[in-house]
């Protein structure tokens, strides 16, 4: 793998599509062929050699970005070599973390240095480095994994993977066109509690299974925060807080900051004035920007897409999806409700407490107060594929002793969620949240956010992923992107 680091490019420098998309052909003829690494490349001996590390560029240094890249850098396989990022607040302390780790290194001599990028095809344009961590806005997500397959790059990319079902399918065909290894981010399907709960339920724990259920909560608590007080006459949040999809706000212009490119944040995205509530310094949270539809997928953004992940593996249905979404005004269920052609059916609640005060589907004292999964409910009990809170719960007791017997133990080798994308970039195997199934996961969101503004019931085809005969829902599957992002 190539490891020497190259001056950086030029800041001010312009890579046109058609100049990018000549490197980036290039380098996928390159990248096609699979690289093995030897076990010592992998740390049998406490170190790796120089020409075994992974070499690696961040796009993306906000809350999330700050988290990958200091798994980075912990990460004895791996070399930074590039961050990317259009605000140069947050693209300086990433340099300085980098600098940080690496400052023996450097002095050494053995470290040559992080290149530093606004514009992310400068990155891509790079033939010395193997993978990117994508930790953007979720608008960039599908075009930058797209634009970094056809470069020769491995992805590892932030959940969901998409803001439409079709540009999902986009990035599945690109990373299989250029063999490429990519990673959803949803790491919990690597958490051994989480993969021990779904296989006991895929292999029938539960008897067959009827029911799930997963929040899907309304916008009220983002957008009735404090940030949100000064522009209550464009949000309104008495209106628009009752809405389960993220909406699109009139929001007053307001400067952009010294050191933020917000023509290049914008992207793809339609353009609008720059407003604090998208991006600002310090950053106030996560996800600030989901709220917006142009941007982000609100409920899908904030936990769905995990849930998803993890429920669809637990159901069988990771690389498929539901055939019909039925409506709460179809008065068929109480909450919007996801079906699978086996039946199953999969509830989304405002609330743990709606699953028993609505569906009374668990006993009034089952513990269920964790986040990013769901419950299961089937015929022999129920069981929760949680993280935080109590973590995995359930019912009755008798089943709860047959799953905690050891024979039930998940054996996930010892890597996260970080470890088993290295480890596929080396041996070119699937990660565990490979490119179809973060597909998958994301689609779920959009699915339910097409129903819920349509207000109404749908039929849907996972295999052509089509609305069968509703030209209607057929055109929320897709977008205009704005010139010249195109994909």
């Amino acid at each position: 793998m190539p490891t020497s680091s190259k001056n950086p490019v030029s800041r001010s420098r312009i890579i046109t599509r058609r100049s990018f998309l000549g490197r980036s052909a290039a380098a996928t003829g390159a990248a096609a062929a699979p690289a093995l690494l030897p076990a010592s490349a992998w740390g049998a001996d406490g170190q790796v050699a120089p020409s075994n590390r992974i070499t690696v560029g961040l796009i993306g240094h906000g809350m999330m970005g700050r988290g990958h890249l200091g798994r980075l850098l912990s990460a004895p396989e791996i070399e930074v070599l590039a961050l990317c990022e259009v605000d140069r607040t947050r693209l300086d302390a990433g340099l300085a973390a980098v600098a940080g780790a690496y400052a023996e290194r450097s002095a050494s001599g053995a470290y040559a240095g992080c290149g530093a990028y606004a514009d992310y095809r400068e990155l891509l344009a790079r033939d010395d480095i193997d993978g990117v961590v994508i930790a953007t806005p979720d608008h960039w997500h599908s075009p930058m994994s797209i634009h970094a397959a056809e470069a020769g790059k491995d992805v590892y990319c932030e959940k969901p993977i998409s803001i439409t079902i079709d540009e999902g399918r986009q990035l599945v065909h690109a990373m299989r066109r250029h063999g490429r290894v990519f990673q959803n981010g949803s790491q919990y399907r690597t958490s051994p509690s989480i993969r021990r709960a779904c296989d006991f339920i895929r292999k029938g724990g539960l008897g067959n299974v009827t029911a799930a259920f997963t929040l899907w909560r309304s916008m009220g608590e983002f957008i009735g925060g404090g940030r949100f007080q000064p522009y209550a006459a464009c949000v309104n949040p008495a209106v628009t807080g009752k809405y389960y999809a993220p909406q699109d706000y009139a929001l007053p212009e307001e400067p952009v900051p010294d050191g933020l490119d917000w023509d290049l944040w914008l992207g793809p995205a339609p353009a609008r004035p720059y407003n604090s509530l998208y991006h600002i310094n310090p950053m106030p949270g996560v996800v600030p920007w989901s709220f917006c539809e142009d941007f982000g997928v609100g409920p899908s953004t904030w936990y769905h897409s995990h849930a998803a992940d993890v429920l669809q593996y637990a159901l069988g249905y990771e690389e498929s999806g539901p055939v019909e979404l039925l409506h709460p005004g179809s008065g068929e269920f109480p909450t919007l409700t996801c079906c699978y052609a086996n039946g199953v059916l999969l509830h989304l609640v405002e609330g743990w407490d709606q699953v028993k005060s609505l569906y009374q589907a668990v006993p009034q004292e089952a513990q269920l107060d964790g986040s990013f999964g769901g419950v299961v409910v089937g015929e022999r009990g129920w069981l929760t594929t949680m993280s935080g809170g109590s973590g995995v719960t359930g019912g009755p007791e008798e089943l709860m002793a047959e799953y905690r017997d050891p024979r039930h133990d998940v054996d996930l080798g010892g890597k996260d969620h970080h470890g088993n994308w290295f480890e596929c970039i080396a041996t070119r195997g699937k990660p565990h949240s490979h490119e179809e199934i973060g597909h998958r996961a994301a689609s779920l969101g959009h699915l339910t956010i097409i129903a819920y503004k349509l207000g109404r019931s749908l039929k849907w085809d996972p295999a052509r992923e089509v609305f069968p005969e509703d030209a209607q829902a057929n055109r929320m599957l897709r977008r205009a992107r704005r010139a010249p992002w195109h994909i």
